[in-house]
């Protein structure tokens, strides 16, 4: 049986916006994430979480942002995240294991945690976050972390920062990450240079903010037909037989090999 391909896109849509719901889910990401947090203004909170009850009430899926652990809205928000259908929890401010606890005990079996790490202390402890029991991978909140530090500009600004998430991750065994918004939604150009930007440095996926991203983000994200028919062929020839070997010209060994498995993996397409 093949493996599940590694979600490689993941599209924000308000909670309270649930004539907006079938668009998303149409739109081609890997994963929508239902908002309960960024996209509803603090009076508009019960609202929507009614609106999302009422949803998945009526047999829809989705991942769900609940609202951080320190605020107001986080208790009714995580009980809400028992139904069926709540496929994964987007925590917001993540910043120690501890939080990460506060909502895993309360999920159904399977249901696992993405902690978004936007705040100067959940980059601190980053390691420890990724390393807490139910982190399915990490989740980079870029704007907020950027408005936090004082920091100007997403891009080699950053570029510290977003390999310490990928390191993070790796060291823990988890998913690589998944890279923050571009906020530019009429820039083409913008996007697809962010998104390869994240794919270079080692991340798995991106968050989008409207379904026009979708397509770019995946494109960015998916290993081309060349690079899937090299990995097969690296894969097939390690089998039969030990050791290093020359393949159009490249000496291969284990760690070629293990790049090779990874990208048919991203692909869903691991070998047997």
């Amino acid at each position: 049986m093949a493996a599940a391909a590694i979600a490689r896109s993941y599209l924000f849509v308000p909670a309270n916006r649930p004539e907006r719901f079938a668009k998303a889910n149409a739109s081609g990401a890997d994963a929508v994430i239902l908002d309960l947090e960024d996209a509803v203004s603090d009076e508009d909170k019960c609202r929507a979480r009614g609106m999302l009850e009422a949803y998945l009430a009526d047999g829809g899926r989705g991942m769900v942002r609940i609202n951080a652990t320190q605020t107001e809205w986080f208790e009714d928000d995580v009980r809400l995240c028992r139904e069926t259908g709540v496929t994964g929890i987007v925590l917001p401010k993540a910043e120690s294991a501890a939080d990460v606890a506060l909502v895993a005990r309360h999920l159904r079996p399977g249901v696992q945690v993405l902690p978004l790490i936007e705040t100067a202390r959940g980059m601190a402890n980053v390691s420890e976050v990724a390393g807490a029991p139910g982190v399915d991978r990490l989740i980079f909140g870029t704007v907020d972390f950027r408005t936090e530090l004082g920091i100007e500009g997403d891009d080699q600004e950053l570029l510290f920062f977003r390999s310490m998430l990928v390191l993070a991750s790796r060291v823990a065994g988890i998913a690589p990450p998944v890279d923050g918004v571009t906020v530019a939604l009429s820039d083409a150009e913008a996007l697809r240079n962010a998104a390869e930007r994240g794919r270079r440095l080692g991340f798995g996926a991106k968050l989008c903010i409207h379904p026009a991203q979708v397509g770019e983000v995946n494109a960015a994200y998916r290993p081309t037909d060349a690079q899937l028919a090299w990995a097969a062929r690296v894969v097939e020839q390690a089998r039969s037989g030990p050791g290093a070997f020359q393949l159009d010209g490249e000496m291969i060994d284990a760690p070629v090999i293990a790049r090779a498995v990874n990208l048919l993996e991203r692909a869903g397409r691991a070998p047997a």
